[in-house]
This record gives structure tokens, sequence and C-alpha cells, in this order.
């Protein structure tokens, strides 16, 4: 892939933010993702790639657009893979809550999981950590072995999970062994993303969440240098079975970084809907302005920009006025 490609897909995720920005608080998370939805989709059309949707927004008969196995771009670049969340933290934005995001990542053909809608148990954590822990490990033997790898008491580390009935045990076992806990509302993918920034002072991210999530924090992951490791969660038969249709043999396994983007190269964006943990959400300015904050990063270079941008509202044609 070439590296003009990362910018012109901040570009998307630019757009998806402004679209469903003015939502934010007024408790409508339909209309804030269909907002972010349809412009990215619009934006889409002109990226120089020949590009598959395969995480989206559902099936085709689930979705209008952005639906898994649907041709994006121009046609006139590489054949990729691409996975998308237009607005990750529809409740967030809903409720006027912090880390809402849009992300996009895109790799070669074949590269990215074609991960079934369920839940993944996940471990996320940063360069540090990375290749020195085990999603197999009891949570409690992890969280000793990372105090002694990052030379901290127990007491010092500080986990994220999401604030779930279904993590009640888990939680419990954190509060056991005496680490600091700093619960998600939701934002899956920003939640995952975060041990990789040291300002967020969050050492591991643990618990379930949706596997889609799970393949784009990943992405965001190898550019960063840090790990994600997932075991999907099937809770049925059906769900079993859908996992091999999706080309995934062993529903159970660990799947590692490999598994889930690949070994060739991955761009990742993501911009920032309402402030989080690393990125600034969109603010209006006067005159018809509105600013964003965009992350971009490329796996193969390790290069990870930080992007501000002023934008003239009235010559953003994909935008509803």
């Amino acid at each position: 892939m070439e590296r003009e490609l990362a910018l012109e897909v901040v570009r998307v995720t630019e757009l998806a933010a402004l679209a469903s920005a003015p939502w934010m608080g007024r408790g409508d998370k339909i209309n804030a993702d269909d907002a972010a939805t349809s412009a990215m989709r619009a934006m889409f059309d002109s990226v120089s790639i020949t590009g598959t949707v395969v995480i989206g927004e559902g099936e085709m008969d689930e979705a209008p657009m952005l639906y898994i196995g649907e041709k994006l771009g121009n046609r006139q670049g590489p054949e990729v893979d691409v996975a998308v969340d237009p607005l990750e933290g529809t409740a967030l934005v809903a409720n006027g809550l912090n880390n809402a995001l849009s992300v996009i990542a895109i790799a070669n053909k074949g590269n990215l999981l074609h991960a079934p809608d369920m839940y993944m148990e996940k471990l996320a954590v940063g360069p540090a950590l990375a290749g020195k822990l085990s999603l197999l490990d009891p949570v409690d033997v992890t969280l000793l072995k990372a105090a002694e790898i990052l030379n901290k008491k127990v007491a010092d580390l500080t986990v994220m999970v999401l604030d779930r009935e279904r993590h009640q045990n888990l939680i419990q076992t954190l509060r056991d062994v005496g680490v600091r806990i700093k619960f998600l509302s939701d934002g899956d993918v920003a939640g995952a993303i975060a041990p990789a920034f040291p300002e967020t002072g969050i050492d591991l991210y643990v618990g379930s969440g949706g596997a889609p999530e799970g393949v784009l924090a990943a992405a965001a992951l190898k550019c960063l240098g840090g790990e994600f490791q997932g075991r999907l969660i099937p809770e049925d038969h059906s769900q079993f079975q859908r996992c091999i249709e999706m080309g995934i043999s062993d529903p159970l396994k660990v799947l590692t970084m490999e598994d889930l983007v690949g070994n060739e190269d991955v761009i990742f964006a993501a911009t920032g809907v309402t402030d989080g943990e690393f990125l600034g959400g969109v603010r209006y300015l006067p005159n018809q302005q509105a600013e964003t904050h965009s992350m971009v990063m490329r796996a193969k270079t390790r290069t990870i920009r930080f992007i501000r941008t002023i934008h003239y509202l009235p010559n953003k044609p994909f935008l509803k006025q």
C-alpha cells in the first residue's frame, strides 16, 4: 500500500466524525450512527483503492451501506480489506460522554480477519508488555506477570475494563488482586488502544467486547508496537457454525495479531468525535468552522501522525447542513 493512502483515509474518518458530532448529547444514537455512516460511505468514493468491506455495519440485509462484502473506493488503487466503524461509541455520542471515535483499518486483501458479530475475550497491552503475556493465563497471574515486567507494584497497575454485568466476576478478581480499575461505559476500540499511549496511564485492557472491534484494535496496536490477543465466545451452535462459515476453522483458539490483521502492512486512522484518552473531539469554531483531531498510523513504518484540522463546513458537500 502506498503511504499517500494514509492521508486519504484520515479524510474519511474526519468527515464521519463531523457528521455525527452535531448529535452529541441529544439522546439519539441511531441518527448519530446513520449520519457518520452516510458521510463515510460517500467519502470513500474518492479514495484510490479497490476495497472490500470485511468488517462493517452488518450483513447486506442488515445495513444499507458499509455492509460486509460491499465494494469501496474509486477502483483505481490496490486491492484491500477494509474494516470500518463509522461511529465507535454510538451511546457515548448520544449521552455526551467521552471516547467516541470514527475508525478505519485497511490492509492488503486477505489479511484482515472476517470477524463474526459476537463477543470476544480480549487482552490488549502496549509495547512494554507485547509478546510477554498470554490470554490463556488466569487474569490474576497475568497481572502479577505484568507488574514484574513493568517493575511496578501490583497496586500501581491500572487496568481498563468495560463496565458490564458480564464482567462482574472479572471485576471482583481485579479488586481482590488490588489493581486500580478504570471503567469504560462504551468505546471498546479506544479502550483496547489506550495501553499503547503512556499518557493514558492504562497498563492493560481486559474483558470481553465485540469481535469486529477487536480486529480494529489489533490493527491500531500493530501500528503502535503493542499487542492484542482475542478468543471468540460463540454463545450457541449457530454462532459456532457462523465462525466456521467465515473461515475460522477453530472458533475457540486464541487469535494472535497475525490471525487478526495478517503479517503485512496495515493502515489505521481514527478521528475523535467526543474528547477521549488520546484524541480530542470535534470542536465548533466561529465563522462556520470546526476543528477535528485525528491520528493515522502505518504498521510498516510505525509512523504515528496526529493531525489537527480546521474545516470550513459549507465546503463539505457530504455533510447534511
